[in-house]
């Protein structure tokens, strides 16, 4: 598993090798689950000598830790990217093609496997303060962009709305990972009116818009 990032020791543009390791681990966990995952299922999937992974990776605990740290920043990294492609959302419409496009992301390839080894960690942080306090939803551009639009609309407590809402669209992703199938547009649509609802007031309407891979709305 290659899944781009961090770089070191290996020279400019090219992974170092406890990135290599980490981005190997959570392609096992991924496929083999919390019990497959051994410094030896690692080596193999890294394609490195046997004993690679032990000798930069003692433990069993260091291993998960370079793991988790590792899905965190590929996680950082596309929410980064994503804020950053659309600065400031307009409409309605535009948050759930934004949401559906991650979600899109999130359940298929790449993204998929990463979202396994998530889960399976986020089960697994309930009894290791430490992986937990590294799994805590952490600043980026995409929530930023969230959190000020559902601001925009003057609803009250943003900060707890938008929590509120990533939430929810992180628990339909699970919940297809495993009963299958995507995310439907009308069931984004639903949490993102219930987000922006205020008090005694009906929420805005989103316009029709295919759900579908993120574009930039034209300037």
């Amino acid at each position: 598993m290659t899944a781009g990032g961090g770089t070191g020791a290996g020279g400019a543009g090219r992974p170092d090798r406890r990135t290599v390791l980490a981005d190997a681990a959570i392609g096992v966990l991924a496929d083999a689950g919390m019990r497959g995952l051994t410094h030896r299922a690692v080596d193999a999937a890294a394609g490195v000598p046997l004993g690679t992974t032990s000798a930069y990776l003692r433990t069993r605990q260091a291993l998960l830790t370079a793991l988790v740290r590792r899905l965190v920043e590929l996680d950082q990294g596309e929410l980064q990217e994503l804020g950053e492609q659309v600065p400031a959302l307009r409409t309605v419409g535009e948050l759930v093609h934004g949401i559906a496009a991650l979600t899109d992301r999130r359940l298929t390839g790449e993204g998929r496997r990463r979202s396994l080894a998530r889960y399976a960690c986020a089960v697994e942080s309930v009894r290791d303060p430490e992986l937990r306090e590294i799994l805590v939803p952490r600043e980026n551009a995409g929530r930023a962009v969230v959190r000020a639009f559902v601001a925009a609309r003057g609803v009250p407590d943003p900060e707890g709305r938008t929590d509120t809402l990533l939430a929810c669209i992180d628990g339909l992703v699970f919940d297809r990972l495993v009963c299958g199938g995507g995310v439907r547009q009308d069931e984004i649509e639903g949490l993102v009116a219930a987000a922006l609802r205020g008090p005694g007031g009906a929420p805005e309407q989103p316009s029709a818009r295919p759900a579908g891979p993120w574009t930039p709305p034209p300037e």
